[in-house]
């Protein structure tokens, strides 16, 4: 591939992911645009800079093996799914180099996800439903347990939950809902069960990062779903339950209206399966968007932990504190109803 860059602007990615060794927009003499991220292959004798908790594999069913972004721009079975389902891949080609890989990819014009309106919040769980009654994917890259692997590698003192001073922080006091306590005691009570409940539902594709930030909606109608480091195998609704508490915990939603997001999309999503000819429980569709909610089991304490910081960020920006922990305190609750509607739709 020729593109002779002439200025080169780093954008936002995980720093402590070893499979990413940066993200950017490169421009040549004419003013064109690309986004280039290198991918980096796990160096067995490296011993350190990087998080073990984001550390790369070589294991092509592992959460976080480091080829699988390029072997998914590169499947034209996925290509062809997404688009017969109203969803878009961007434009790759893929460099191979010596220490793993570089994407070369289209720089997507259109509007973010970070400025979706709810209609294009339903258009996205419309698509993704038409996509996933497709059924699962067959390609030898793709992830396998995720929610499990990953929900595990999250480090987290789940024992600060049970710590009266934590409670009685001024910003969680005057923040947080006083029952949060007991619904988050619940929701880690029954962890494994829901992850279970997670496992048995029934298999399809999966993006399983799918949030406003990895989504652009093109100008003529598709919305393009960008990151393909974790794409694998999900249950029935396990994207929709990542995509609507993410948009709120980032401050791109008002908590305030997470209640309609959650209906709006349920419902489009639930729509999007049948149109595509989909016949299956949507009891189980439902199910699957709830117990979703076992993925964020570390967040509550890590909020707990990182309250009486001088300063607070969302999505890499410093923001209100108070504001972010109300927003989050919210959506936190918004989970626990998720879990308690789970165990009871588990029951019937």
């Amino acid at each position: 591939m020729s593109f002779e860059t002439v200025s080169r602007e780093i954008l936002r990615h995980n720093p402590l992911n070893a499979v990413t060794a940066v993200v950017e927009r490169v421009t040549d003499a004419a003013g064109d645009t690309l986004i280039r991220k290198e991918l980096r292959r796990p160096d067995p004798s490296s011993t350190g800079g990087t998080s073990v908790a984001w550390a790369a594999s070589t294991d092509p069913r592992h959460w976080n093996y480091w080829r699988r972004e390029a072997d998914a721009y590169l499947s034209e079975p996925l290509r062809d799914g997404l688009k017969v389902a109203g969803l878009d891949i961007a434009d790759a080609y893929v460099e191979e180099t010596d220490t793993g890989a570089v994407l070369w990819l289209e720089d997507v014009a259109g509007t973010s996800g970070t400025e979706f309106s709810l209609d294009d919040h339903a258009a996205l769980a419309a698509a993704l439903g038409r996509w996933q009654a497709q059924g699962p994917l067959s390609q030898t890259w793709a992830s396998h347990r995720f929610l499990r692997d990953y929900s595990a590698s999250k480090p987290a003192h789940y024992e600060v939950v049970e710590d009266a001073a934590a409670w009685q922080q001024p910003l969680i006091a005057k923040c947080w809902p006083a029952e949060l306590r007991d619904g988050w005691r619940r929701l880690l009570a029954n962890r494994e069960k829901l992850l279970r409940i997670m496992e048995s539902l029934p298999r399809t594709q999966s993006h399983l990062d799918v949030w406003v930030s990895n989504e652009i909606r093109r100008p003529n109608g598709p919305i393009v779903l960008l990151d393909w480091a974790f794409a694998g195998d999900g249950a029935v609704g396990e994207d929709l339950g990542n995509h609507i508490p993410d948009a709120v915990f980032d401050l791109f939603w008002p908590a305030e209206r997470i209640a309609e997001l959650d209906d709006t999309c349920v419902d489009a999503y639930i729509h999007g399966l049948h149109e595509a000819g989909w016949h299956g429980d949507e009891r189980e569709v439902r199910l699957g968007v709830r117990a979703s909610c076992v993925k964020y089991a570390w967040l509550l304490p890590r909020l707990l932990e990182s309250a009486n910081a001088t300063s607070h960020q969302a999505y890499h920006h410093t923001t209100d504190s108070e504001y972010l922990y109300q927003q989050r305190g919210a959506a936190l609750m918004h989970l626990v109803t998720w879990c308690d509607e789970a165990l009871l739709l588990a029951m019937a």
